[in-house]
């Protein structure tokens, strides 16, 4: 291929190809600080655990840590990053609302207006620091060895996997059946329509108990099933 057919190709393509390639390095670059930050801590205690023979203990500790996050992860989305906040006038109010609407605000409500945008995509490490010095010490000091340490350890180590997930529900294109899911669930979340509904980003199951699903005939849309569709319809009339 001629220089002049290289720059040919490269002058056609579409500018938003461009624009969505450059954030999504933007968006990978500081996932992969957190990984490596939050990760090795939970390495180094699972070494910990390990040579002190309490690895069987460790590992009975790390589901907790993982349910511990998905509720999190639902409850913080559900009913703080979607809600504006407003300085409160009251005195005891006053500074947490402060923080709330300079800083949470912008960053969730940005990144539904600008979903693609490298910045607004994926969280730093310093986001949820001060949760990590706070709940290591309070972990490791107060609960019994490797016990609530793990739990917080791989709950962060299930936020680093709910960022990558997200990143990949916005940038990636996969055909397996759970992240072909993931990617119209939220997708759809960004919608002017789903975004009261649909608060997992890592997974519908706390939508289904919670009662956050969507419609049946948006569900339907989404990911096909009629029978499970028609299904719901005649619940519904049995209800009514």
């Amino acid at each position: 291929m001629s220089p002049d057919q290289t720059f040919s190709n490269v002058r056609r393509e579409h500018p938003y190809r461009v624009y969505k390639r450059e954030q999504e390095i933007i968006s990978r670059r500081k996932i992969y600080r957190t990984t490596a930050f939050y990760s090795t801590y939970t390495i180094v205690l699972l070494v910990l655990a390990a040579r002190s023979h309490h690895f069987l203990r460790a590992l009975a500790f790390i589901p907790f840590g993982i349910m511990f996050w998905m509720l999190t992860e639902y409850f913080s989305h559900r009913y703080v990053l979607h809600r504006h906040w407003k300085i409160s006038q009251r005195r005891y109010k006053r500074f947490w609302t402060r923080v709330a609407n300079k800083y949470l605000d912008p960053t969730h409500f940005g990144h539904h207006e600008k979903p693609f945008d490298g910045e607004h995509m994926s969280g730093r490490v310093r986001d949820l620091l001060p949760l990590f010095l706070t709940g290591v010490p309070l972990s490791i000091l107060l609960f019994p060895p490797f016990t609530a340490s793990i739990v917080v350890a791989f709950a962060f180590q299930s936020y680093i996997a709910e960022e990558w997930i997200h990143h990949a529900t916005h940038f990636c294109s996969f055909r397996d059946p759970y992240f072909r899911y993931m990617k119209k669930h939220h997708l759809y979340h960004h919608t002017s329509h789903g975004m009261t509904r649909g608060f997992g980003t890592s997974s519908g199951i706390l939508d289904f108990i919670f009662q956050t699903r969507y419609s049946p005939n948006v569900r339907q849309r989404l990911y096909g099933g009629q029978k499970s569709y028609r299904s719901d319809q005649t619940e519904q009339v049995k209800q009514t």
